[in-house]
C-alpha cells in the first residue's frame, strides 16, 4: 500500500503541474469578482452562502476553488492580469503576498462589520474569517486517543494505521514543526524530525497527496489516524464516520485564515461585499454548523455545539501560533527533502 501511494503522490504532484490556468468568466452587468477558496467544503459552503449574500449587495460572485500555494502561483505567473480578485490564505501565504507585492491593504470603514470582528480577527489586510485548529484525527473504533504527535510514532497501535502529507499542507507544516521541537529540533533545524519520518516509513499506513486525499482513505478505512483540523473531524463525522479529535499534550497548533485584496482587483467594490459577507453574523452562524464547522470571528456569534466539542475560546486563545516567517524562510527546502524521502 505504501509504494502505490507514493506513486500516487509523486503522479499528482506532476498532473498538478499541468493544471490549466482558470479562465475569468465575463463580468456581469452589475459587476463581478472572482473569489479564491480552497476546495471541498469551503468551496461549497462560500458557494451556498455567500453568493446569494453578495448577489443581494449587486454583485456576481465566481468561487474559483484553489489551494493557498496555487493562488500564489498563478497570481505570479499572471502579472498585471490576476486571475482573482480576493483570496483566502493563511499567514504563511500572507507573509508572501506583501513581500511580493500583490494585495492591498484594506479600508476599515468601508466594511460593515469590521468592528464585530475580535481585535485579533481585524488585520490590515483583510479580515481573519476563522481560526483552524489542528490537532489529530483518529478512529476510536480503531486506535485509543493518541496523547500528542510522539505517541504516533512511538506507540505501536499506530503502525500502518498514520498517513502523512507533505509541507504543501500548512496542517502538516505546522505539526512537522511541533513534533521537531518535541524531538528537540528548531526551525533553523529540522532535521530530527525527517530522521524520525524516515525511520518510520517502513511503518506508515498512507502518504496522501492532499487534505481531501486523506479524509478519502479514512472513509475507506486504509488509515486510521491523520493530522487534522477540527472541521476535517466535522466534516468525517457528518459523512457517519467515527472520528474523534486529540489536542496533542504540546498544544494544538492554529492559524487565522484571511481574505485579502487582490493589488488591481477589477473590482474593489465587489471585494468588500465579499468580505463584508464572509464575517457577518448570519454567514458566520451558518458557516459554524456542520459540515464547515468554521470557528467564527464575529464576536456575535457564539461557538455552535459542534465546535464545542472540540474546542473552547480558552483554547483558541492558548492555542499555538507558529512563525510563518520562520517558516516560510525554509518551506520550499522542507518541502524536498520530503519528497526526496517518500518517493525513494
Amino acid at each position: 500500500m505504501t509504494n502505490m501511494s507514493r506513486r500516487a503522490f509523486t503522479l499528482t504532484g506532476l498532473s498538478a503541474l499541468a493544471t490549466p490556468a482558470l479562465i475569468r468568466p465575463a463580468r456581469a452587468q452589475g459587476g463581478s469578482l472572482v473569489a479564491a477558496t480552497f476546495p471541498g467544503s469551503w468551496e461549497d459552503a462560500y458557494r451556498t452562502v455567500l453568493t446569494p449574500m453578495v448577489q443581494e449587495a449587486g454583485y456576481e460572485l465566481t468561487i474559483a476553488p484553489s489551494m493557498a500555494q496555487d493562488q500564489i502561483a498563478r497570481l505570479m505567473a499572471s502579472p498585471g492580469q490576476p486571475p482573482y480578485d480576493a483570496l483566502l490564505v493563511s499567514p504563511g501565504q500572507s507573509d508572501i503576498l506583501v513581500k511580493e507585492g500583490l494585495i492591498e491593504e484594506i479600508d476599515p470603514t468601508r466594511l460593515k462589520n469590521w468592528d464585530k470582528l475580535t481585535p485579533a480577527a481585524q488585520d490590515a489586510w483583510g479580515p481573519h474569517v476563522t481560526i483552524e485548529v489542528n490537532g489529530i484525527a483518529y478512529n476510536p473504533e480503531v486506535v485509543d486517543k493518541p496523547s500528542g504527535y510522539r505517541a504516533l510514532f512511538e506507540d505501536e497501535q499506530y503502525d500502518y494505521n498514520l498517513a502523512l502529507i507533505g509541507f504543501g499542507s500548512n496542517t502538516a507544516t505546522m505539526a512537522y514543526t511541533e513534533i521537531n521541537k518535541a524531538y528537540g529540533g528548531t526551525y533553523e533545524n529540522m532535521q530530527p524530525v525527517f530522521d524520525l519520518l524516515e525511520s518510520y516509513l517502513p511503518k506508515i499506513g498512507a502518504i496522501a497527496t492532499s487534505g481531501s486525499n486523506q479524509m478519502t482513505m479514512y472513509q475507506q478505512g486504509e488509515i486510521a489516524v491523520f493530522m487534522a483540523s477540527t472541521g476535517n473531524v466535522a466534516r468525517l463525522r457528518e459523512l457517519g464516520m467515527p472520528c474523534e479529535f486529540a489536542h496533542p499534550e504540546t498544544g494544538s497548533p492554529s492559524v487565522p485564515v484571511a481574505i485579502h485584496m487582490v493589488k488591481g482587483a477589477s473590482n474593489p467594490d465587489a471585494v468588500y461585499a465579499y468580505m463584508d459577507a464572509a464575517i457577518d453574523a448570519a454567514a458566520q452562524v451558518q458557516l459554524a454548523e456542520p459540515p464547515t464547522a468554521m470557528i467564527p470571528t464575529n464576536t456575535e456569534v457564539p461557538y455552535s455545539e459542534v465546535i464545542s466539542q472540540f474546542v473552547t475560546p480558552e483554547q483558541v486563545a492558548n492555542a499555538v501560533y507558529p512563525d510563518w516567517q520562520a517558516i516560510n524562510e525554509h518551506r520550499s527546502e522542507w518541502t524536498e527533502t520530503f519528497d526526496r524521502l517518500v518517493v525513494r
